[in-house]
């Protein structure tokens, strides 16, 4: 944490000393606040300690720190620059191992007698009395008056009249005419002329020309050109990508942590419960920090460089020649011949035939019959009958029954009976006991830390040294109505 936060102060302190060296070039080493630039050289000047107009004279540069101002001055006698040596301190910081402690706590078990109190169970019994209702049953009789409705029957009759409607069958006559269509056939014979088609054949003989095509062989020359791959050798520049592997180390700074422990407990007798109750201990919170880590990777630096190589390329060359071939063509040639062929004609004939055929003519004729048939005439006739029937009356009738129930009643008697508990009763005995116990041991490990180096250099600082006068721009008392410090005299 400290060397977080040292390295930006530090920083920061180097930034402010670089700036006061850098100013020294006009009044940081010589101050012309009176422009008495020809005045002796002071009490601290060494001779020898400057560099006039760029060449180095020898002489003790170390003398120079405390009073380097006023040599300067003394040795600078006329217009120009010379350097002075101006010591300069800066600070590094050094990797530095050193060894460092770390607590490892671990847990030690010791061994402890205590007295405990084990509960044992013990079966008792003890004489409960108890009173228990017992029922009595008791039969009883009480009489029940109730009506009971009896059905009584009675035979009555009554005379029904009724009609009835008789049928009567009457057998009647008489006559139907009707028509009948008889067929009569008749025999007939008619005269059918027809014409008949007689085949007759005709051989005939005619010329036909047709054309035939003859193949014809003609010997022809033709130029074929070909190409030839040939191989010609040439050199290119290539551009080759490479590399090499750099190992960089990486420091990553320790991780600070809290360790949450568990302290020992202690145990105690507890009178309310008669057993020994254990009491844990508190937490500690301990603050540990990791040790710094080192960390080396490798890192692939590419690198890009350029050869030569042979390569080949292959060049098409055509080549021409004379080859021969045949052609073969069709040539068109006329030819005769003569066919024979066979004509179909078609004679007409005429003949006659005698055909018979049958004509129906239908004759209609009148005939007349008798028809018997029955007609159904439904006639009433009144008629009676008797009908005998049943009168169903409900007639009241008391009657007298015995029941017989049961009462029951509940007797009190008392009853004893043995009940069986159960007794915790206490057992004192001993045991021993592992109790836990936070041991402390302090690891020595090596550790890297940076230390603070002040190292001490001289820098070469040019001075410019203005006329030896007075200057308007350096005194303000030489008459000029202003003067401008940036000249490098008035600061």
């Amino acid at each position: 944490m400290s060397t977080r936060f040292g390295v930006p102060i530090l920083a920061v302190i180097l930034a402010i000393s670089s700036a006061k060296l850098a100013s020294a070039a006009y009044c940081g080493a010589v101050n012309y606040g009176n422009c008495d630039c020809g005045a002796g050289v002071s009490s601290g000047a060494v001779s020898g300690a400057v560099i006039d107009s760029g060449a180095a004279v020898g002489g003790d540069a170390a003398a120079m720190a405390g009073g380097g101002a006023g040599a300067a001055a003394g040795a600078a006698g006329g217009n120009g620059s010379y350097t002075i040596m101006v010591n300069r301190s800066r600070v590094v910081h050094v990797p530095e191992q050193y060894t460092a402690y770390r607590n490892e706590y671990s847990t030690v078990y010791d061994e402890r007698t205590v007295n405990t109190v084990n509960y044992v169970r013990e079966n008792r019994t003890r004489t409960v009395n108890y009173t228990v209702r017992r029922p009595v049953w008791e039969t009883r009789q009480k009489t029940i008056n109730y009506t009971v409705m009896r059905p009584v029957w009675e035979d009555r009759s009554k005379t029904i009249n009724y009609t009835v409607m008789r049928p009567v069958w009457e057998t009647r006559t008489k006559e139907v005419p009707y028509t009948v269509r008889r067929p009569v056939w008749e025999t007939r014979e008619k005269t059918i002329n027809y014409t008949v088609m007689n085949t007759v054949w005709e051989t005939k003989t005619r010329n036909i020309n047709y054309t035939v095509m003859v193949p014809v062989t003609e010997q022809r020359t033709r130029t074929v050109t070909t190409y030839v791959r040939r191989a010609v050798p040439y050199t290119r520049t290539v551009t080759v990508q490479g590399g090499h592997w750099e190992t960089q180390q990486t420091v990553i700074p320790g991780r600070t942590f809290t360790r949450t422990s568990q302290m020992p407990g202690s145990w105690s007798y507890d009178p309310a419960s008669g057993r020994c109750v254990y009491s844990s201990g508190g937490c500690c919170t301990t603050t540990c920090v990791t040790p710094d880590k080192v960390c080396c990777k490798k890192v692939w630096v590419p690198e890009c460089h350029t050869k030569e190589i042979c390569c080949t390329k292959y060049v098409c060359e055509p080549c021409t020649k004379e080859v021969p071939y045949t052609v073969c063509k069709m040539v068109p040639e006329c030819r005769t011949k003569t066919c024979t062929y066979k004509v179909c004609h078609s004679v007409p004939e005429c003949r006659t035939k005698v055909c018979t055929y049958k004509v129906c003519k239908i004759v209609c004729e009148q005939h007349v019959k008798t028809c018997t048939y029955n007609v159904c005439k439904m006639v009433p006739e009144c008629r009676t009958k008797v009908c005998n029937y049943k009168v169903c009356k409900m007639v009241p009738e008391c009657r007298t029954k015995v029941c017989n129930y049961k009462v029951c009643n509940y007797v009190c008697e008392q009853c004893t009976k043995e009940v069986p508990y159960t007794v915790c009763v206490p057992v004192c005995s001993t045991k021993t006991i592992k109790v836990p116990r936070c041991v402390c041991n302090k690891v020595a490990y090596t550790a890297t830390r940076c230390v603070r180096k002040v190292i001490c250099e001289q820098v070469p600082v040019t001075v410019c040294c203005p006329t030896p006068c007075c200057d308007p721009c350096c005194d303000p008392s030489c008459g000029a109505a202003s003067y401008e410090p940036s000249c490098g005299c008035g600061a």
